[in-house]
């Protein structure tokens, strides 16, 4: 393999951890030679794919959607780009408003206004108001996409047979907590201890909808989450497509050791 890198010179040359290459290789997106003893090493087509990833990573494109892309499956690349773009978009919103909202306090403060913690409070909780309007707005856009009216219909009855005084705004900050955790320690093996930890705690949190929707409805849901890159907008349910393939990878490692 006089050709080839070693994982290690791949590493210094790319900038990549070893980790982020086996897990890339778990996935599919890249496919090292192997020596005799198992050693990996990189040939000139698996360098310029792992430079390929790094560029799709720089773009914005989450590996779910560089795995996509670059499967020889037909694609809608224009949608893809299109999502992403409103993805980017609604972050630069998020930012921009967030921004104003401190500035217009600084002034208050600047001009010698007391604004004190409870005022200041006050002013994000009108804030937040403004974006969970948004948000319901963009998951009836996508809610409208996969289910019919008589399926979202069900979804509202079941939804209503949960344990009473459910609190829909700490269920989804609880989302968000363990989406941004999985995300932070990707990559990581999806057969390692740590993710068996985050699939158990992933369960956990959908227990108030296992225990209520039927096996069509999780169906319908699952293929919504698979199809997250091609969404007509970016709804946010606390995770993102990436973190939906590695729970699915992690779960299946974690049926097999069963």
């Amino acid at each position: 393999m006089a050709d080839s890198l070693d994982i290690a010179a791949v590493t210094r040359l790319t900038g990549l951890t070893a980790r982020a290459m086996r897990f890339y290789e778990a996935r599919g997106l890249v496919q090292p030679l192997r020596t005799a003893s198992g050693r990996r090493h990189y040939d000139a087509a698996a360098l310029e794919r792992l430079n390929l990833i790094l560029s799709l990573k720089k773009a914005g494109l989450t590996l779910a959607q560089i795995q996509r892309l670059t499967a020889n499956r037909r694609i809608d690349l224009h949608g893809l780009i299109t999502a992403q773009l409103d993805h980017l978009e609604a972050q630069a919103r998020r930012i921009s408003d967030a921004q104003a909202l401190l500035v217009s306090v600084k002034s208050r403060i600047d001009r010698g206004e007391p604004i004190d913690a409870e005022t200041f409070c006050s002013l994000i909780r009108h804030e937040q108001q403004d974006t969970t309007t948004m948000s319901q707005d963009q998951w009836k856009a996508v809610t409208d996409r996969y289910f019919t009216p008589e399926e979202q219909a069900e979804w509202a009855e079941k939804m209503g047979a949960m344990t009473p005084g459910f609190d829909n705004e700490a269920y989804a900050a609880q989302w968000k907590d363990l989406g941004d955790a999985i995300k932070a320690a990707l990559p990581m093996d999806p057969a390692s201890e740590a993710a068996a930890g985050f699939v158990a705690r992933w369960f956990e949190l959908l227990k108030p909808f296992t225990q209520v929707a039927s096996p069509a409805m999780m169906q319908g849901t699952m293929k919504m989450y698979d199809d997250m890159p091609n969404w007509p907008v970016q709804a946010d349910p606390g995770f993102d497509s990436e973190v939906w393939a590695f729970i699915k990878l992690a779960s299946a490692a974690r049926l097999g050791k069963g």
